[in-house]
């Protein structure tokens, strides 16, 4: 059981008759409240309520500010995600590539839907954007993908399709040797690990989920290294990411 005590700023945690409290205002209270206010937002659909620039995004607003952070950072000529949805992500990678003057996206699906099709090409950013239709995992789109990056032209990519952890490493074997070094492949949504009980939720997300693949994968790879990126800015006390994508960040180090 945990109790708000707004005048005294405290939270008080009940656990087999011990009672904790914690600093409303400290690391760790924000960390409480954090995993209590994403279980929250995961039961209600909370991500299933944004756009960006007129297409439906359905990310944890957090993890979209930190990850133009990383794409700003890392300054990449290619963007790819695999899973897209309504587009919404791709249209916020293609924002930010004409923001920064440089950059352009790859966008793959299984199936992506026509009216999901027609309103990305005829978005005002279309340009910036190129389609895959396929599975993620099919040697006849990884290899139509591989081909799309220049030689030395700087590469990130975001997983984002089925993420089961089977799928999810076979999409790291595929596309992690197009990320540049100093670059990212992300495998995004571990947050499954974390909600098992939840409504939409499966017993064996314990297990099977983007993260224990990212761990498995970086294991294999030590050309890879599990990060947590840190934030170019910062003036609070609050140092972890308030995420859908723990554990998500493979680094390319050489």
């Amino acid at each position: 059981m945990i109790h708000i005590n707004q005048q005294t700023g405290l939270i008080q945690i009940e656990r087999e008759g011990q009672v904790q409290e914690v600093g409303l205002g400290t690391p760790e209270g924000f960390r409480l409240l954090s995993q209590l206010w994403l279980r929250s937002g995961w039961d209600t659909k909370y991500v299933y309520g944004f756009s960006w620039l007129g297409r439906p995004m359905i990310q944890l607003p957090e993890d979209m500010m930190r990850i133009q952070e990383i794409i700003f950072s890392v300054q990449p000529d290619v963007i790819i995600e695999t899973g897209v949805a309504h587009g919404g992500s791709l249209v916020f990678y293609a924002s930010l590539c004409k923001a920064m003057g440089k950059g352009r996206v790859v966008g793959i699906d299984i199936e992506i839907r026509p009216h999901n099709r027609k309103a990305i090409e005829e978005h005002f950013l279309a340009s910036w954007i190129t389609l895959v239709e396929g599975s993620s995992i099919a040697p006849e789109v990884t290899a139509r993908v591989k081909a799309l990056p220049r030689p030395g032209e700087r590469v990130i990519v975001m997983l984002d399709s089925c993420h089961t952890k089977e799928h999810v490493l076979a999409e790291l074997e595929a596309y992690a040797p197009l990320v540049s070094p100093g670059s990212y492949i992300v495998a995004m949504d571990g947050i499954m690990g974390e909600v098992v009980g939840a409504p939409r939720s499966q017993a064996d997300w314990t297990w099977n989920n983007p993260r224990q693949a990212a761990v498995e994968f970086a294991g294999r790879h030590p050309e890879f290294a599990l990060v947590e990126p840190a934030f170019p800015f910062n003036e609070g006390a609050i140092t972890e990411r308030v995420t859908y994508w723990p554990g998500a960040f493979l680094r390319r180090r050489f």
